[in-house]
């Protein structure tokens, strides 16, 4: 008998990695310059400051890197504590994400591709071979271009302690960014301006008599 509404299976980690891996696939430059670094990096922060998750005090901390390890950008949406020594961000925040960071670096894949093709394995980081200064969480995202399949060329991150929450906003703000880029670089079409006909007098009958006009 019915009794109810059947309740979808969440999606495996399985799954999930195959997703992120079509995300990377998808989501490519045509060029990426340190502006772009900027102006993706400020997106992030504003869409952060514009969720709940920071309404309710949470916070975060964002990078750009070149898969070099140049910073492109940095920022802190947040505090590292008031008088109540309790902050939105802590101290320990900026090691999680570099760590995040030389994930992308080491595999040319996102962290939360990797923890999840983990999961799905059921492999610990010890017996990947990833032992250090990695962080096996969500949020860092490699930046490829698309005529540059050999490696990414740059990594963005951010770090809020959700791995979810984290990979999802980054992801989604790399898409948007990419599908302003794509109007930006379309050309404008104008509508002509409309003719105006001229008003010529009136050629005036010629009446000739004899020789002679009159």
């Amino acid at each position: 008998m019915f009794n109810g509404f059947h309740n979808p299976q969440p999606p495996s980690d399985a799954e999930l990695a195959t997703q992120t891996l079509n995300e990377e696939s998808s989501y490519r430059f045509r060029s990426f310059t340190a502006n772009d670094a900027v102006t993706l990096g400020l997106s992030i922060r504003k869409r952060f400051r514009a969720s709940t998750r920071h309404g309710k005090g949470k916070g975060l901390v964002i990078a750009i890197q070149s898969i070099a390890g140049h910073p492109l950008f940095s920022c802190t949406v947040g505090d590292l504590g008031g008088i109540s020594g309790i902050g939105d961000v802590s101290l320990d925040s900026w090691s999680c994400l570099e760590g995040m960071l030389t994930v992308v670096k080491r595999t040319g894949h996102s962290s939360y591709y990797v923890e999840k093709g983990m999961a799905a394995m059921g492999k610990t980081p010890s017996q990947m071979g990833i032992q250090g200064d990695y962080k096996i969480c969500g949020g860092a995202f490699p930046i490829w271009l698309e005529n540059a399949p050999c490696c990414p060329i740059a990594v963005v991150g951010c770090y809020s302690g959700s791995s979810v929450d984290d990979h999802h906003l980054a992801v989604t703000t790399v898409k948007d960014y990419l599908k302003k880029m794509q109007r930006d670089s379309e050309p404008q079409h104008s509508e002509p301006a409309p003719t105006i006909p001229s008003m010529s007098p009136p050629r005036q009958r010629e009446t000739m008599v004899g020789n002679s006009h009159l």
